[in-house]
């Protein structure tokens, strides 16, 4: 196997940012647009920040035409491979998207979501530096989730399957999920998710300068 500094794949499993459908607990304090709004600018920066990676998917589910920045999206997809989300539950997708992007390119995945815009290249490839001592390394959302996942082999990601997922016990669920599966699993840095109005108060604050800091800061101070 090539080392994951040299040849890791950049996987991230994204929906789309349609009004309505988009970040529904965040909608429920800064209405459905803006949210949807935020979601994409959210995607947006998670895209910057892997797309230093030599080989890039995105595991997609919902209708891009339909979400908000949906030009802009298109654009910063260029030089992906978009698949969509295969699977009925959480779990099943993540699952299929990890055997995806190792179908469009072998080797090594990080995977993330697009609920942590203030990712940083540098903190990818710490992440996928992790995987040259062990066979996963998993990072903690302070709410009980997680926001990566990196595996080695990726066809490892089966394990997920039945792992209860948007819960505060999913991380410990998943990992130990990926322990029972005889991986040895490293741990990243805790991150937090965007799900509420505190959360993206905390986030865009911490990351003034991506688009999601700036949309958010932006529409504080215009209050």
């Amino acid at each position: 196997m090539s080392g994951p500094l040299d040849g890791w794949t950049a996987l991230v499993v994204a929906k789309a940012p349609v009004a309505g459908l988009a970040k529904t607990r965040l909608a429920a304090g800064v209405g459905e647009q803006a949210a949807a709004d935020l979601a994409a600018a959210a995607l947006l920066d998670t895209l910057d920040a892997a797309g230093h990676a030599v080989r890039r998917v995105v595991a997609m589910t919902g209708d891009l035409d339909s979400a908000e920045r949906s030009a802009e999206l298109r654009g910063a997809l260029a030089g992906w491979t978009v698949v969509p989300q295969r699977g009925d539950g959480f779990d099943e997708r993540l699952a299929a998207a990890h055997l995806d992007a190792a179908r469009v390119a072998p080797g090594p995945v990080v995977q993330v979501g697009m609920d942590t815009p203030q990712v940083t290249p540098a903190l990818l490839d710490e992440v996928a530096a992790g995987l040259l001592r062990h066979d996963a390394v998993l990072g903690p959302a302070d709410d009980g989730g997680w926001w990566v996942l990196a595996l080695r082999d990726p066809a490892a990601a089966d394990c997920l399957r039945g792992v209860p997922m948007s819960t505060d016990g999913t991380y410990d669920a998943t990992r130990a999920a990926l322990v029972a599966a005889g991986l040895d699993v490293g741990a990243a840095v805790e991150l937090s998710d965007v799900d509420t109005v505190d959360d993206a108060d905390r986030v865009a604050r911490s990351a003034p300068a991506t688009r999601f800091g700036r949309g958010w800061l932006d529409r504080v101070v215009a209050q």
